[in-house]
């Protein structure tokens, strides 16, 4: 992998996805032990996954990992921080817990 240069990889998965009152998610398993690192991207393959209601869907896919260069990783290592301080809400009140 070079400075600028990215580079692919496919890699077969498991992807689960719930859909049930208290757990509403997807994962993506690798199951040929592949590690996604900062910067990289990943997309499965396939037509979209629909769980019912009150079920969890896992299905056998594809998927296919764009591997970040090496300045996009440093980019995102440095930047990462100040990314997921915009997903936190934060108040201030004068109400102290006792």
């Amino acid at each position: 992998m070079g400075l600028l240069t990215r580079e692919t990889e496919k890699a077969p998965c498991t992807v689960t996805v719930s859909h049930r009152f208290d757990e509403l998610s997807a994962h993506v398993r690798f199951d040929n032990g592949a590690v996604v690192h900062p910067g990289d991207s990943v997309l499965v393959h396939g037509p979209e996954i629909m769980a019912p209601y009150g079920e969890i869907v896992e299905e056998q896919r594809e998927a296919t990992i764009t591997r970040a260069s090496k300045l996009e990783q440093l980019w995102t290592r440095a930047t990462g921080d100040f990314e997921f301080m915009e997903l936190c809400e934060f108040s201030f009140s004068e109400e102290v817990l006792s």
